[in-house]
């Protein structure tokens, strides 16, 4: 269990130590657009380094999301289903009964916020105290629950299964009245509420209350509608408040939309202190409408055409082509040179990006991941650069296993951000984490090749890895692989990016 809290670095960020570290994050998280990513690039034979530079890999297209991502509406397409239909139409979507089964159920939704009118959120009296007039003393129960509020969706289903397509077409098609809205990937999410309870426990002082009301208000008042994008819970500190914080989010009148890969009773399975996170279990099977998505069309699998953005070996002549690519992106504006050794401010220390433009960051891989860092730091900093090249990504072992485990965490960050990357490494970076050739078939659990398979990789693409061992680490290292796969696609390359 320990390693599984690990590969997730916790989403509470302590006060850090007094060193100084070597690159960092700044500003509470809030998640980019992220596009839909129900697609496996399907990898075909050829040199990992590149011959010509590819143009996508300069292309600056402002908005344009892959095919399958839904774009806000035309002001005559206002809701989910007409949207979707349009998307079929126009050949952009697939036609896919258990989609279509969905988008009803996303529909209805939207009829019914169409006539919602959301209670309004009650603030407590001010008093002259400036503490009090931050927060007020919180009672020790939430508001008591609203009765006309719309029932949310909890949509669970495999990776590639089109969820978060679907919960994005639904939140750019929200009717006009619905005018304080958030999409967020829930991870990012966690980093904000965890932030705001520090702050609220600062405000509060001895006199104590409970953290928690504040914070929701606070959310209640920027939202009405929350779309969480993949909901997961494997850090207790997180399981610990969940239940708290969406009931007290339900009773001021937010409606919630979330994605998961895991159905509710699969939620924090085997984690510490479980049986104090089954309420929150309750909680959303009984204010959600719980459903899932078994796609017949598994959109990892349509084939893609890659890209020329990972480089192995490590050799003078990768270099160059990396470095090469890397002056060409940062040299088009003269007045946005880059520089040493940025620094960046982030929960009270200094750290540093070793090169630098404002959009465009240059690693080396011990600089990223043999510092440690927390999944905050990685989130911040895709979220900052919507370029990153992380150069010499050695093969780790058993011995590297904690660089192991910041790198999965930094690839989720990136992918979540739909930032692009650019690698330099000394195997073809799907297969960093994989087993010597002798020892591939030796040591792997029946849940890891199960798990791969779920997920459409193959020992051919990735190899396998007996470094992971746990469900959660498991699970990880196979979705770390297959978001490294799409996102050396050509389609990523030319549209991620546009921070």
């Amino acid at each position: 269990m320990k390693a599984v809290r690990a590969l997730r670095a916790s989403s509470h960020p302590r006060p850090a130590p007094p060193h100084r570290a070597r690159f960092s994050t700044v500003s509470i998280p809030r998640a980019p657009h992220r596009a839909q990513n129900s697609s496996l690039a399907s990898l075909s034979s050829g040199p990992s380094s590149s011959q010509d530079l590819d143009p996508g890999l300069f292309a600056r297209i402002p908005n344009t999301q892959p095919t399958y991502t839904p774009q806000p509406p035309d002001k005559d397409v206002a809701t989910p289903l007409s949207r979707y239909r349009e998307l079929i139409e126009s050949g952009a979507l697939r036609g896919d009964e258990h989609q279509t089964r969905i988008i009803q159920k996303l529909q209805r939704l939207h009829d019914r916020l169409a006539s919602y009118n959301p209670p309004p959120v009650l603030h407590p009296p001010k008093s002259s105290g400036l503490l009090s007039r931050l927060f007020g003393r919180e009672q020790s129960s939430a508001v008591a629950p609203t009765i006309d509020v719309p029932k949310g969706l909890y949509l669970y289903g495999d990776v590639g299964t089109g969820k978060t397509m679907l919960m994005d077409l639904f939140y750019h098609t929200l009717p006009p009245n619905i005018s304080r809205k958030r999409r967020v990937h829930f991870h990012a999410f966690m980093v904000d509420v965890h932030k705001r309870v520090h702050a609220a426990k600062i405000a509060l002082g001895l006199n104590g209350g409970d953290p928690i009301l504040p914070v929701a208000r606070d959310l209640a008042d920027e939202a009405v509608v929350l779309c969480f994008d993949e909901f997961q819970v494997t850090d207790i500190a997180d399981a610990m408040i969940l239940r708290r914080l969406l009931e007290s989010l339900l009773s001021y009148g937010v409606v919630c939309v979330m994605t998961s890969n895991r159905q509710p009773d699969d939620l924090y399975k085997n984690g510490i202190q479980r049986s104090s996170f089954i309420p929150t279990i309750e909680l959303l099977k009984s204010r959600f409408e719980v459903t899932d998505l078994n796609s017949g069309t598994d959109y990892r699998r349509l084939p893609r055409a890659l890209s020329h953005v990972y480089y192995d070996p490590i050799t003078p002549e990768t270099m160059n082509e990396v470095h090469k690519i890397f002056g060409a992106l940062t040299s088009s504006n003269p007045a946005d040179p880059p520089i040493l050794n940025r620094t960046v401010d982030s929960w009270g220390r200094k750290l540093i990006v070793p090169e630098s433009t404002s959009n465009v960051a240059k690693f080396d891989f011990e600089d990223l991941c043999g510092q440690p860092l927390s999944a905050a730091d990685y989130i911040e900093l895709t979220n900052q650069f919507g370029t990153i090249f992380v150069l010499n990504i050695p093969k780790m072992g058993l011995n590297q296993k904690d660089l192991a485990r910041r790198f999965i965490t930094f690839i989720d960050a990136c992918y979540e951000s739909k930032t692009k990357l650019f690698v330099t490494s000394e195997v073809p970076v799907y297969q960093v984490f994989s087993d010597d050739t002798q020892t591939d078939n030796k040591g792997i659990s029946d849940h890891m090749r199960s798990v791969m398979d779920d997920l459409g990789l193959s020992n051919d693409i990735v190899g396998s890895s007996s470094m992971f061992t746990g469900e959660e680490e498991v699970f990880a290292f196979a979705r770390a692989c297959s978001r490294l796969v799409q996102m050396g696609s050509k389609e990523w390359a030319e549209t991620a990016g546009q921070h």
